[in-house]
């Protein structure tokens, strides 16, 4: 809890160590996460052995980013939603749907980009 006390910088700096304890969680213990942390990997070591631009780094980051990032905050939705219905409920199904479909989105525009970038590499 946020202690009203407490200096704005002793606060920045547990704010920080939650999100690097979040970040760790969600490695350790999402398949999907560890998958597209795999993935990322693989594509950053491409990007040094193709040599790619900078303008191409920085696409490729913000993807990775992108994914990453929608990712998480779909499993933080599907465990509130399991939290607040455990059994199946439909409409809880709607969400959770909804929520994969938007990684879904950004897991294709992902793959875009890596095509785009490596394609003319490989040819």
């Amino acid at each position: 809890m946020n202690n009203k006390h407490e200096s704005f910088i002793v606060h920045r700096y547990k704010s920080i160590g939650y999100a690097l304890k979040g970040m760790f969680l969600l490695i350790k213990t999402e398949s999907s996460i560890q998958v597209q942390f795999s993935l990322a990997i693989l594509i950053t070591v491409a990007g040094f052995y193709f040599n790619i631009t900078s303008i191409e780094w920085m696409i490729q980051v913000f993807a990775i980013v992108l994914v990453m990032s929608v990712e998480a905050l779909n499993t933080g939705l599907e465990k509130i939603c399991d939290f607040v219905h455990e059994d199946f409920e439909t409409r809880i199904g709607f969400i959770k749907d909804i929520a994969a479909g938007a990684v879904a989105i950004s897991s294709l525009g992902a793959i875009i980009i890596t095509l785009i970038i490596y394609v003319p590499k490989l040819i």
